[in-house]
């Protein structure tokens, strides 16, 4: 067992306990309270975190670690499969490598899980999964895979396929691909109930069959988009086929707010530190969290690593809090909410009873500069320490 004592314990979901202890049994979380009174085995591990802050670990919802490694150019970067722009089969764990120096700088920053995934040059771009950020073995690290289909929207599409003379060059094409993947998923499923209510054999495609979790509702669309009307354009496909929908940068989604609240769908921000290299990101702020925070949608903070550096997320969203979010919804938007918009809330995302003990503490509030992350802890174990070899 591992005794966390004496510290500040910021649950997320619960009240703030000061001092506070959490005990871990293997992987989980098996108690929580003001004083654990417990006999130590010779084996049992006590950390002592008076002064410190012990919180859930970190979450980025939306990265390519592992998948565009930094400074390995076409060697390592395996983020967009730019001859066709519609891969719906393509699957993100096949390309991810765990040896990435990034995972270990996301542990560092206390990060203990990712979502990621291809990037957005395709209009459907492949599938992401959710996984640790501790591991050497990527099968062994998964939480969830599927979990989430890649769209995306705007300029990155129509630049790449408008320079190799393919569809699409129009936010036009760009939706009409869209519809045409979903029409036809739609039909396969029908097809595929019918043959199977009947008993009779069905013969599987391969290209269509990673829709079905979609258009079961089991994992949402994942939409790369920046614009207003590519933001409303995401969410009126999504609506014309039934399916669940997360928005993506969502860089003007303060100019539509209540727009976004109807939709009921949900915002992963940023990354706002990076440069305004584009046209359709003129707008980026990060004000914009705490307005779609305040219309009440819930949002998540992301580092979109490697655009901006994952073990900085924190101070993404600590940026993000000063300009309107606030302290305890900027914690939120990189703990339980990702957790919830990611599907994996029931295991990550807060400090509670019977949850995974992904556990960061750091000697202040992680989304002020200063602060030091002391120990980063992944199911169960201790995978970072501070000054340690």
């Amino acid at each position: 067992m591992v005794l966390i004592k004496n510290g500040i314990i910021y649950t997320i979901t619960g009240d703030v306990l000061e001092p506070g202890d959490v005990l871990i049994e293997n992987d989980k979380i098996i108690e929580i309270g003001k004083e654990i009174k417990m006999t130590l085995n010779k084996d049992d591990l006590i950390i002592d975190a008076s002064g410190l802050w012990v919180m859930p670990g970190i979450i980025d919802a939306h990265c390519h670690i592992g998948i565009a490694e930094e400074k390995k150019g076409i060697e390592g970067d395996d983020d967009n499969e730019v001859t066709s722009p519609v891969t719906p089969y393509l699957r993100a764990i096949d390309a991810i490598n765990p040896l990435d120096p990034a995972f270990h700088n996301a542990l560092q920053a206390g990060i203990t899980s990712v979502m990621v995934g291809p990037g957005s040059s395709n209009v459907v771009g492949g599938q992401f999964a959710f996984l640790k950020t501790h591991g050497r073995v990527i099968d062994k690290m998964i939480v969830l895979e599927p979990a989430a289909m890649k769209i995306a929207f705007g300029e990155n599409p129509k630049t790449i396929y408008k320079e190799m003379n393919m569809q699409p060059t129009t936010r036009m094409t760009i939706a009409a691909l869209l519809r045409q993947e979903l029409f036809q998923a739609v039909q396969y499923k029908k097809k595929k109930e019918k043959h199977l209510n009947n008993n009779e054999d069905f013969e599987e495609d391969f290209k269509i069959e990673p829709w079905l979790p979609v258009l079961n509702k089991q994992i949402p669309l994942k939409a790369h988009v920046h614009r207003t009307d590519d933001i409303l354009t995401a969410i009126r496909i999504a609506k014309e086929f039934d399916v669940n929908l997360t928005l993506d940068h969502c860089t003007e989604g303060h100019i539509i707010a209540d727009e976004i609240k109807e939709s009921g769908f949900y915002a992963l921000l940023g990354p706002d530190l990076a440069s305004r290299n584009k046209l359709e990101i003129k707008n980026a702020d990060f004000k914009t969290s705490g307005v779609l925070t305040k219309a009440g949608v819930k949002v998540a903070i992301i580092s979109d690593h490697p655009v901006t550096l994952i073990q900085y997320l924190s101070l993404y969203a600590g940026l993000a809090a000063k300009n309107g979010l606030g302290i305890i919804e900027g914690l939120k938007a990189i703990t339980i909410n990702p957790a919830i918009i990611c599907g994996v809330a029931d295991r990550v995302g807060s400090l509670e009873v019977g949850k995974d003990a992904d556990i960061a503490i750091f000697t202040g509030n992680p989304m002020e500069v200063f602060t030091e992350t002391v120990y980063t802890i992944v199911n169960g174990e201790i995978v970072y320490q501070r000054n340690s070899n």
